[in-house]
């Protein structure tokens, strides 16, 4: 009998499950599906939308009765159908962007991973980081602050890492550079609007924080960054700091004001799930994007380029560089 040449040798079966905003958010969804067209040369890929949480299982349950190889939930919001889907379906391969996908009790107090799912994970500490020091040495007044949308992991792990960066260059520098909102020692004084749509509530804490002096801002809100960005455009007063997706191009309104991002490259945690399935080596192990493996980012100054020292961007850069080969730790 013939044996069908590797070249012609059956695709992966990749589908998508979107979060809520569709394809084109200019944020996880869309980085998302980038990464999965970017591995159009081993899997046939495929997406769906949802236009609200009700469609996660509906739309994954599609996807068990395509016969996918491999579905991957997008956001921490559709992680618990994706687990429930694969209890229910032990020989599907599952992944979830930025959540470590566990199968947790009612109050979340016993968590275990499930053998058939990945959670796809970030080091934004390490970026964050980056994103700190840069911001103590920009800053003016001496005051630089951050906020929350609401207290998840997911959330806080770029404030820790972005104080963590402001305690570093007042060490390095012997400075007393201020981070208004959150200190990493008394996480329960942290500050947070309570969910990621009230934008007056986070209009009214960046102003707050202006008030306060704080001359750089880093919003951990999705959305509501657009609420900071429009008051340090308003106002003059500050600078803000995208997370998730470089916000020079996502949210470009903003440039002029946007002093960096701190980057999850979503896209490259997706294509890395898919060329496991691919090549028959998908664990449950869960992805982590780090800095050595350009998993997480800070992205250029671009605007600010000439407004940063020089000496200052190549400080940030040799920090970069020392946290990849685990000289500096950020958190």
């Amino acid at each position: 009998m013939a044996v069908a040449p590797a070249s012609n040798a059956a695709k992966t079966k990749a589908c998508i499950a979107l979060d809520t905003g569709g394809v084109d958010d200019h944020s996880f969804n869309a980085s998302a599906w980038a990464g999965a067209q970017a591995s159009a040369s081993i899997a046939d890929v495929s997406y769906l939308p949802s236009a609200s949480a009700a469609d996660y299982a509906p739309n994954i349950k599609k996807f068990v009765d395509q016969k996918c190889d491999l579905i991957i939930g997008v956001g921490f919001a559709i992680s618990s159908s994706i687990v429930a889907s694969a209890k229910a379906n032990p020989t599907v391969k599952y992944a979830v962007v930025d959540d470590a996908a566990l199968d947790c009790n009612a109050d979340y107090s016993v968590c275990n991973p499930v053998a058939n799912v990945k959670g796809l994970t970030f080091s934004t500490d390490q970026s964050a980081f980056m994103a700190g020091y840069l911001s103590a040495g920009y800053s003016k007044t001496g005051t630089v602050a951050t906020y929350g949308g609401a207290p998840y992991p997911t959330v806080t792990i770029f404030m820790d890492g972005f104080a963590n960066g402001v305690a570093y260059y007042n060490k390095i520098k012997h400075k007393k550079v201020k981070v208004l909102g959150w200190d990493p020692a008394n996480p329960k004084a942290g500050v947070f609007v309570g969910d990621f749509a009230n934008t007056n509530k986070a209009l009214s804490l960046s102003q707050g924080f202006e008030q306060q002096g704080a001359d750089v801002i880093m919003p951990v809100a999705g959305g509501l960054g657009a609420a900071t960005a429009g008051q340090s455009m308003k106002s003059g007063k500050s600078v803000t700091i995208w997370v998730d997706s470089d916000g020079y191009y996502a949210a470009p309104q903003f440039k002029s004001v946007l002093l960096t991002s701190v980057v999850k490259e979503i896209g490259a945690s997706v294509k890395s799930a898919i060329t496991d399935v691919s090549k028959g080596t998908f664990t449950n192990t869960a992805y982590v994007g780090t800095l050595a493996n350009k998993g997480v980012s800070m992205a250029p100054t671009h605007d600010f380029s000439t407004k940063v020292s020089s000496r200052l961007a190549v400080e940030v850069r040799q920090i970069g560089m020392k946290i990849s080969g685990g000289s500096l730790k950020s958190k």
